[in-house]
């Protein structure tokens, strides 16, 4: 079973394919996009222990040699030294400019892998092949790349489109359900922002794709990416639409900042919460009902998700210093935050003059209550 999600940007546009035993099929299906017969992998630890062996093994089967980077699992890694690193590593390798690199990991790895092929002689080619849930679904679609800076999340870093992304939903059963959940905050994210019957289907098969249904986890990465597609193709840079996709990322990415990037928050997890979040604002600004944060809230928890700040384990700073990390984030514009707010799950928006003490009090009650 393989479905293809097209993403449509013109001279740059590329094909997602979506399946199983892709990472077998992987020699096959790249070689038209090779020069010559070589590609340079970039991994992390984790990645390359449980499935380096397989990739290298279907690339060779199509006669294609490969080398590889091995680089440090976790966030704390898409840092300029690492970059640095990747980047004179590529160098050592003779990586030319018609040759190929492949991003092998999750977000981390995707983000940093394709900075480092947008930069190296001007621009390399590279395929993203994501092996985490919430990379299949977002990071390696659309061509954000980038790393952390002290100052914030993905503040460093360029648009620069993928060749081809490979998403072989059958590595995702290597996953720790809390990895697999942290990814699936990024699958709920579309439902809420832009299709209500699909967070009804989720609510109701949600269950099934925690435990492994394969074909309802190549509907779902099919669906994320189809709507990422959709809106990538629409504004690839930003400047309207493709901000809807930052649901929840605004408290997400200020709590990720005030744990450090740390394993105490994960990414998606970040998104999960900053979605209630999200929904709670718009339901104290009187645009979205009760009722809508109330399924968001109980469909996330029926799932084993994070949902709270309480559920973060050790401190966190005050609503003003969570407001503050909110400040440094890339959408600031003026000085003014942007927050994708609902009027309704399935009908998001942006808005850049929300009443921060109305965010300041919501802030303010979840951190009382942890």
């Amino acid at each position: 079973m393989k479905q293809t999600v097209h993403v449509d940007l013109g001279e740059r546009s590329y094909d997602i394919l979506i399946g199983t035993d892709l990472l077998a099929e992987a020699g096959t299906l790249i070689s038209p996009f090779l020069a010559r017969k070589r590609v340079a992998v970039i991994t992390d630890e984790t990645v390359a222990a449980l499935h380096l062996d397989a990739l290298v093994s279907g690339l060779s089967a199509a006669g294609i040699e490969a080398t590889a980077l091995t680089l440090p699992a976790g966030e704390a890694t898409k840092n300029w030294a690492e970059l640095q690193h990747s980047v004179e590593w590529l160098l050592d390798q003779r990586v030319e400019r018609d040759d190929m690199v492949i991003a092998f990991g999750g977000g981390v790895i995707g983000d940093l892998a394709g900075f480092a092929a947008a930069i190296l002689r001007r621009g390399v080619d590279f395929i993203q092949i994501p092996t985490t849930l919430l990379a299949q679904v977002d990071s390696s679609v659309g061509g954000k790349t980038g790393i952390n800076s002290p100052h914030g999340k993905n503040l460093v870093g360029a648009f620069y489109q993928p060749k081809l992304v490979l998403a072989d939903v059958g590595v995702l059963g290597t996953l720790a359900p809390r990895d697999f959940l942290a990814g699936y905050g990024e699958v709920v994210k579309y439902g809420l922002l832009g299709d209500a019957a699909f967070f009804t289907w989720l609510e109701d098969n949600g269950p099934d794709l925690a435990v492994g249904d394969v074909a309802k986890r190549i509907h779902a990465v099919q669906r994320s990416c189809q709507m990422k597609a959709d809106i990538v193709a629409r504004d690839e840079k930003e400047r309207g639409d493709r901000a809807l996709l930052n649901l929840g990322h605004t408290f997400g990415h200020a709590l990720e900042a005030a744990t450090g990037y740390s394993s105490r928050l994960l990414h998606g997890e970040g998104v999960a919460i900053g979605c209630a979040l999200a929904f709670q604002t718009s339901e104290a600004l009187g645009l979205c009902s009760q009722e809508a944060t109330s399924r968001v809230r109980q469909h996330l928890k029926t799932m084993g998700m994070k949902t709270d700040l309480s559920d973060i384990d050790g401190d966190l700073p005050d609503a003003d210093g969570l407001i503050e990390l909110m400040g440094q984030d890339k959408k600031v514009r003026d000085g003014k935050i942007a927050f994708i707010l609902a009027r309704e799950i399935g009908d998001s928006f942006v808005c850049r003059d929300v009443d921060m003490s109305v965010v300041r009090r919501i802030l303010q009650d979840a951190l009382r209550a942890r």
